[in-house]
C-alpha cells in the first residue's frame, strides 16, 4: 500500500549529471555510474534534494544514450545494475532523490524490437515503428523533418516502407498507436521503479504519438519565431502540429502517472519541445493523472534581454495559469549559460551569481546543471575532436552539444581530477581557476554563493513555494512578486552591467531582506540595484 505522498518536488532544487563528464572511476575518461556515487555528496552539499541521471542505459551511443538498445540494464562504460544499486543507496543515504531519464518515444536501431520489426511486414513488433510506404515516386511520405537535419523518414530495404525518425536515422520512432508498445514501454518504468528510482525526467514527452494519417505539416509563418531547435536548422520552418503533440499522448502519460503513483513520492518531468510551449505544458500538467511537472525551450535560447524574459514569464502566466514547472536555465543540449548569455554584460562570476539567484526566485522546482554552480564557460571544442552527431551535421554555424559537455573540473590533479586516462571531450583550459577544490576555499566563490542562496531559499517559503506576480517589463531589470499565505516577497534582478532604478507601483512597501549575498534596496517607492545585483524585500501593498 503507498504511503502519503510529501510532494517532495515541490519547489526542490534538482541537479543534473550527465554521467559521461561527471566523474570517471576507472581511468577509461568516460565517466560512469560508480564516479557518480564518489561525488554525491558535493550534490548534497549544494543543498539539492534530488539527482536527475542523463542516461546510463544500454547503449550504441550514437547519441551518447539517447540511442537505447536495452532499458533495463546498465551500458558496460558506465558499470552495472549493482553500480546502479549502490548509486541509489548511497543517494538516500544522503537525502537524496533519483529521478532517471526516460527516453521512451524512439529506441536505438540496434534494439532487439526494431531488429525484429524490420525483419519482415508480417512480425510479431510489425507495427512496433512507424512504417509507412513511399509516394508513388519512391519519395517520403510526407513533409515531416528531424531535428538533427534533413527528412525524418528512412528507406529500409528490408521491408521497402520509410521508417520515422525523429532525430538520427539510427533512433527509429516507436508506434504509440500499438498497445503492445505502450505496455512494454510502461514495463520499463515499472522495473525501474521496483529498483527505488524516485522519478523520471521523460526525455522529448510530446513526441510519443504522431498522426496516424501522416498529413503534411504546414510551413511556420513568416517572421514567427520557434524555440524548437536553432534557426539554422529548417525543422524551425514547419509548424509541428502532425508529427508530434496529439491528444492520443495524454492518454498514454494517464497511464504512466498512475502506475507512478502505486509507489511512495515518485515525481514526473516532461521535457517538452512545442510552437505552443506553454499551452501543451498546462494540458501536460492539469489535473492529478498526467505529470507532475514539465519544462519547456524559452529560457534556454540565446536570448537574455530583461523585457524577453519578462514576455516569457508573463506567457507563461497567460498560456499556462498555474500549471506547475520545473525552470531551467542550462542542460546537456545548449551552451553553458554563462556564456549563452554574455551580452548581459559584468564579469562572469557575477553573471553567474545573479542568474543562479533569478533561476532559483521562479516558481516551481529548478534544475541546476552540472557545472553551474561553479561558473564554468562553454569550451570550443575543435571540430576534429567534436563527438556530438548533432553539430557534426550542423556545423559551422551550429557547433552542437559538446561545448557544454565537457568534463567536470574537481580539483589539479591530472586532467582536474575527472579521470586518470584521456577525457572522451578536451577539457576547458578556462576550468582550471574554477574547479571544485578552489571554489570550496574561496568563501566569495560561485559554488557557495549558490550554497548560501540554496539554503536561505528554504528560509523563504515565498519564494520556494509562492505563486508568481510579474511587475512592469523594464529595459535592464525583471521585477516579481512571490505570495504564499501571508507572506509577500518582492524579487527583482538588474540583468545589465549598468546601475538600474525600478519605480514600484503606488502603495508598494516592504523592508528589505538579508542573507543572500545581494546588495540591491528598497526605499521610497523604488528598487536600486548596481550592475548585476538583485533585490529581495517582504512587501505590502501589490
Amino acid at each position: 500500500m503507498s504511503q502519503p505522498q510529501t510532494n517532495w518536488w515541490r519547489g526542490a532544487v534538482i541537479y543534473q549529471v550527465y554521467p559521461r563528464s561527471f566523474q570517471d572511476s576507472n581511468g577509461d575518461g568516460i565517466g560512469d555510474l560508480p564516479g557518480v556515487t564518489q561525488r554525491l555528496e558535493h550534490i548534497a552539499s549544494l543543498g539539492a534534494q534530488a539527482v536527475w541521471l542523463s542516461p546510463f542505459f544500454t547503449s550504441p551511443m550514437l547519441d551518447f544514450g539517447y540511442d537505447v538498445s536495452d532499458y533495463c540494464d546498465v551500458d558496460p562504460i558506465f558499470g552495472t545494475l549493482a553500480d546502479f544499486d549502490k548509486l541509489v543507496a548511497r543517494a538516500h543515504g544522503l537525502g537524496l532523490k533519483v529521478l532517471i531519464d526516460l527516453v521512451l518515444s524512439h529506441t536505438s536501431d540496434q534494439h532487439p524490437w526494431f531488429k525484429e520489426s524490420r525483419s519482415s511486414r508480417d512480425n510479431a513488433k510489425k507495427d512496433w515503428y512507424v512504417w509507412a510506404e513511399s509516394k508513388e515516386d519512391g519519395t517520403p511520405p510526407n513533409n515531416w523533418l528531424s531535428i538533427f537535419g534533413g527528412s525524418a523518414w528512412q528507406w529500409d530495404t528490408r521491408r521497402q516502407q520509410y521508417y520515422m525518425h525523429n532525430f538520427l536515422t539510427s533512433q527509429p520512432d516507436l508506434n504509440f498507436h500499438t498497445p503492445a508498445v505502450q505496455d512494454a514501454l510502461l514495463d520499463v518504468a515499472k522495473f525501474w521503479l521496483d529498483r527505488g528510482v524516485d522519478g523520471f525526467r521523460l526525455d522529448t514527452v510530446n513526441f510519443y504519438v504522431h498522426d496516424k494519417q501522416l498529413r503534411d505539416n504546414p510551413p511556420m509563418p513568416r517572421g514567427n519565431i520557434s524555440n524548437t531547435a536553432p534557426m539554422v536548422n529548417p525543422y524551425t520552418r514547419q509548424q509541428h502540429v502532425h508529427d508530434k503533440t496529439q491528444p492520443e499522448n495524454l492518454l498514454f502519460l494517464q497511464k504512466l502517472r498512475a502506475l507512478c503513483d502505486k509507489y511512495d513520492d515518485i515525481t514526473t518531468i516532461g521535457e517538452i519541445g512545442d510552437d505552443h510551449q506553454y499551452q501543451t505544458l498546462a494540458q501536460y500538467t492539469e489535473g492529478n493523472n498526467r505529470l507532475h511537472m514539465a519544462y519547456v525551450f524559452a529560457l534556454l535560447t540565446e536570448m537574455c534581454e530583461p523585457k524577453y524574459l519578462h514576455g516569457v514569464l508573463a506567457e507563461y502566466l497567460r498560456d499556462a495559469g498555474n500549471a506547475y514547472v520545473c525552470w531551467s536555465l542550462g542542460n546537456h543540449d545548449v551552451p553553458r549559460l554563462v556564456t549563452r548569455w554574455a551580452a548581459l554584460g559584468g564579469d562572469e562570476r557575477q553573471r553567474a551569481n545573479l542568474l543562479g539567484a533569478f533561476l532559483m526566485s521562479l516558481p516551481g522546482a529548478v534544475c541546476i546543471y552540472e557545472g553551474e554552480e561553479l561558473g564554468l564557460t562553454d569550451v570550443d571544442v575543435p571540430f576534429e575532436l567534436m563527438q556530438d552527431p548533432y553539430g557534426i551535421t550542423m556545423w559551422p554555424e551550429f557547433k552542437g552539444r559538446d561545448g557544454c559537455r565537457t568534463p567536470m573540473p574537481w580539483d589539479h590533479s591530472a586532467h582536474l581530477g575527472f579521470t586518470t586516462g584521456t577525457p572522451w571531450l578536451p577539457l576547458g583550459e578556462a576550468h582550471g581557476n574554477k574547479t571544485v577544490a578552489d571554489q570550496e576555499t574561496d568563501v566569495g566563490s560561485v559554488m557557495n554563493d549558490y550554497r548560501r542562496f540554496i539554503s536561505w531559499r528554504k528560509t523563504q517559503p515565498a519564494v520556494q513555494f509562492g505563486n508568481l506576480q510579474l511587475l512592469d517589463a523594464h529595459d535592464q531589470v525583471v521585477a516579481f512578486v512571490r505570495q504564499h499565505g501571508d507572506e509577500t516577497t518582492l524579487c527583482a534582478f538588474n540583468l545589465s552591467d549598468k546601475p538600474a532604478t525600478f519605480k514600484l507601483p503606488a502603495g508598494v512597501q516592504g523592508s528589505n531582506i538579508g542573507g543572500h549575498d545581494f546588495s540591491g534596496h528598497l526605499g521610497h517607492g523604488q528598487i536600486d540595484l548596481g550592475p548585476l545585483q538583485a533585490c529581495f524585500a517582504r512587501v505590502t501593498g501589490v
